[in-house]
């Protein structure tokens, strides 16, 4: 039931941000919307509300922003069809904008609850080398080996994998002093001198750590997809969403920042390849967006609404081989 639960919330957490935002960007350049639908299949309620209809429907896995004229031609000046290369632009890039911002402020709020580590000690164990060398629980570590100390995990960068002395030079109440101390091996087998950093909970760095997260998965994310592409990654590592609900149920066992972190994850990976300038996605319609402001009216709406409709068929396709695929792992 857990799980299940989960799921749903998963998928709620990663379509209704997507499509709000091309609904409110559509609204805001006056864009017709005709229906605002979360899920997918027969509807299980409606509402009229003005020009829009709200709905919600049976399978929790998908949800749309219905604009008037957006995969085919309309008189109405409203229509999205009818409107600048700009303002289309926009309302197809608020989708992915909002799973991105979906991430940060996830892993900000991660990391405001966790903390951030700063150079100062929060605690010097007892017995340790740090101890016996006078390290004190309030000395802002500023030099190791005569190196700046720029971030706390460049100290253990700089403890070698043996018990080679290390200089570490201190600010302790505005005056500097500089220890000689010999790293144990510790119950772990590395090599450590026994110190822990202290904690801040500070809500502007945990925002630019949320930031500096999103963007170092970015990068990982575009790593993958080229190694996908160049077949160094098996298409069989894709997953769908009975992949996802897999991961749900083995995240309950971990927690919840393990799902909140699955959360943007996924939010994240959604937003990049939904981006891809492939037809149906909306990075494949925005390349068309440009690709018809340079060529005039060498294409129709007509003609691209049958591409998107035919990217729209071998995305479907490739759903169902990559559920297939999730399935077959289930079961062996």
């Amino acid at each position: 039931m857990i799980t299940a639960i989960l799921a749903v919330l998963l998928f709620i957490l990663l379509i209704l941000p997507h499509e709000l935002g091309h609904f409110v960007v559509a609204k805001s350049v006056g864009v017709k919307v005709n229906e605002f639908a979360f899920g997918m299949g027969p509807a299980l309620w409606k509402k009229q509300k003005g020009e829009t209809q709200y709905t919600l429907r049976a399978f929790p896995i998908g949800g749309y922003c219905a604009m008037e004229g957006e995969n085919e031609e309309s008189d109405n000046d409203r229509a999205f069809n009818n409107k600048p290369g700009w303002a289309k632009i926009m309302v197809l890039i608020a989708g992915s904008t909002m799973n991105v911002l979906v991430t940060v402020l996830i892993l900000t709020i991660m990391i405001l609850y966790v903390g951030t580590a700063t150079t100062t000690l929060g605690s010097v164990q007892d017995n340790s080398p740090a101890q016996a060398a006078g390290l004190k629980v309030g000395d802002v570590i500023t030099e190791v080996n005569g190196n700046k100390l720029e971030e706390w995990t460049d100290l253990s960068k700089s403890i070698s994998d043996d018990s080679t002395p290390v200089e570490i030079t201190v600010d302790r109440n505005g005056v500097t002093k500089t220890f000689s101390i010999t790293p144990e091996k510790g119950d772990d087998g590395r090599y450590v001198i026994g110190v822990n950093c202290k904690v801040k909970h500070n809500p502007g760095t945990a925002f630019t750590g949320g930031w500096k997260a999103t963007w170092s998965l970015t990068t990982s994310m575009y790593t993958s997809l080229k190694q996908l592409a160049t077949g160094q990654i098996s298409a069989n590592e894709v997953s769908g969403p009975v992949g996802m609900v897999t991961l749900v149920s083995e995240t309950t066992t971990k927690g919840l920042w393990y799902f909140a972190y699955l959360v943007a994850l996924i939010s994240l990976n959604l937003a990049i390849i939904n981006m891809l300038p492939l037809p149906a996605l909306d990075g494949g319609r925005i390349l068309f967006v440009i690709i018809r402001k340079c060529t005039g009216k060498m294409i129709s709406d007509q003609l691209e609404g049958r591409i998107h409709a035919a990217g729209m068929m071998l995305l479907l396709g490739l759903m169902v081989l990559v559920t297939w695929n999730d399935i077959g792992r289930l079961i062996s």
